[in-house]
């Protein structure tokens, strides 16, 4: 595609609406979960298996719909998964009157939804040069942050009108409309990739994107710690109004939405993608240990690492996502990306209930204190060196 095909942006445009729709729905969960353990009678690690019921979905499905997106293309893959997580949502909401059943709708629903996640991916990498990638996908990365914050800011306020269940019909709808627009407005990329990335071997045969899918995973425990528990902790342990804490969240996912643009945007200037994402597991690990230093002993440092956190935490992502494409060349991308996220998303599918009973058994201070340990692995794993080999050969990466 010649980059100065105006159509990209409206098909990168359509992708962010596209992908922050499912996560409302994928990783929104959390902003229900003051009414749901009020309507259900739930503890917190109770509450935290709900929440991670559409991830356990994902998880199934994910390198199945990236292997779709390479041989049937984007748009199709999209459309599909959006309509079917839309009706799967709708009829968990208002069909399914048991618990258990509901959880498993969800997560039928989330199975479907994982479509967005490699096949958008892989859109960006079709739509955009090498220099343009990195701000391309930030942007494409906002839509988890913007989809969370949509959650935040609205349903807390449905669930208290009409019930935790009847809240979850605004992102099944969302869902649907971004199905109607990626068919009316999306395109799949209409040239083969031209900048050294097409290969023909499997990229698998290395140990550089294994490493890179650890280091990834490693990082999405402390995101998920914060998205996961973060209105729980002001609400039920800060007392703040639920309206107040979900107005204090969407501010902070529209940060963390600016800030995935931000590090897209100093990958390209840098020409890495690696080095700054290692740099920010760093500053990841800094923020867990500064909430659990602020939830024993000073609580605004607790809030103000929430605030950071929801914006250094979410930081990588984008990077992490656009080296896999550029590791794995396109027609490998979509897999590539599916074996991404499903790493990511075991971890952020196992964060709620594991951290639930780490904090139900202890405390606040000690969940966030072993969060902390994900990230420093994190910084050891990430494969810098073998990046700048793969950069300079323009060749498949290796271990």
């Amino acid at each position: 595609m010649a980059a100065g095909d105006r159509r990209r942006w409206l098909v990168l445009a359509v992708g962010v609406f596209a992908q922050a729709a499912s996560c409302a729905f994928l990783y929104g969960l959390p902003a229900l979960v003051p009414a749901l353990r009020a309507d259900e009678h739930l503890d917190l690690a109770g509450a935290g298996l709900v929440v991670a019921g559409p991830t356990i979905g994902l998880l199934a499905t994910l390198i199945a719909w990236g292997a779709a997106a390479d041989r049937y293309g984007e748009r199709l893959v999209m459309a599909v998964g959006l309509a079917l997580a839309a009706i799967l949502v709708a009829v968990a909401a208002l069909a399914v009157p048991g618990l258990t059943g509901f959880v498993v709708v969800l997560g039928l629903a989330g199975a479907a939804a994982a479509s967005v996640n490699a096949a958008s991916g892989r859109m960006v990498m079709g739509w955009f040069a090498r220099d343009e990638r990195g701000v391309a996908m930030g942007i494409r990365q906002t839509a988890q942050p913007l989809g969370v914050g949509i959650a935040a800011l609205t349903l807390p306020g449905l669930a208290a009108h009409a019930g935790f269940r009847t809240a979850l019909l605004l992102p099944a709808a969302l869902c649907l409309a971004a199905a109607v627009l990626v068919l009316l407005l999306a395109a799949d990329p209409a040239r083969p990739d031209t900048d050294g990335t097409t290969r023909t071997g499997n990229p698998y045969r290395g140990g550089t994107l294994w490493r890179l899918h650890g280091a990834s995973a490693l990082l999405v425990l402390p995101q998920f710690a914060i998205a996961a528990l973060a209105m729980e902790y002001l609400v039920g342990r800060r007392h703040w109004a639920a309206l107040t804490a979900g107005a204090f969240l969407a501010a902070a996912q529209v940060l963390g939405a600016l800030g995935r643009i931000g590090t897209g945007y100093w990958s390209d200037r840098v020409g890495s993608r690696l080095r700054p994402m290692r740099q920010l597991a760093v500053a990841s690990a800094a923020v867990m240990l500064a909430f659990a230093l602020g939830d024993a002993v000073a609580p605004w440092l607790a809030v103000l690492a929430i605030a950071a956190g929801s914006v250094i935490t979410v930081a990588d992502n984008g990077l992490a996502f656009t080296a896999t494409a550029e590791l794995a060349g396109l027609s490998w991308s979509g897999r590539a990306l599916g074996i991404q996220n499903t790493g990511q998303n075991v971890i952020s599918s196992l964060t709620p209930p594991l951290l639930g009973l780490i904090v139900g058994a202890s405390n606040y201070s000690v969940g966030f204190l072993s969060a902390a340990i994900f990230p420093v692995l994190a910084i050891a794993l990430t494969p810098v060196a073998a990046e700048h080999r793969a950069r300079s050969t323009r060749a498949a990466p290796v271990g």
